[in-house]
């Protein structure tokens, strides 16, 4: 086999990999964008108000998640404060106070 063939070969085989991965992968999101809008249910609403809400709907999302992360890290917080207040009322011996030290008296 000579390196001509083996570098036009895989050129080749890149070529219609790119092609197969985005043919696929636009087959894909147009299933997934399908998906996502036929889990819109507005009911009877006027299609202005469809429209509007169907246009919020990815913000509103997106700020329901990030609020529910805020909380999460808040209760985070809570249980790590709650672990330190713990150490440090000496329920561990390496947390607790190092002991004086004692030197020799230097009049003796």
């Amino acid at each position: 086999m000579s390196q001509g063939s083996f570098t036009g070969g895989f050129f080749l085989g890149a070529l219609f990999g790119g092609v197969l991965g985005g043919v696929v992968g636009a087959i894909a999101t147009q299933r997934l964008t399908q998906a996502e809008d036929s889990d819109l249910d507005f009911g009877e609403l006027s299609d202005e108000l469809k429209r509007n809400l169907s246009s919020v709907t990815q913000e509103e999302r997106m700020e329901l998640a990030r609020r529910g992360l805020e909380d999460k890290i808040a209760q985070l917080n809570s249980a790590i404060e709650d672990v330190r207040s713990q150490m440090s009322n000496g329920h561990t011996p390496t947390e607790s106070a190092p002991l004086p030290r004692t030197y020799p008296d230097p009049g003796n």
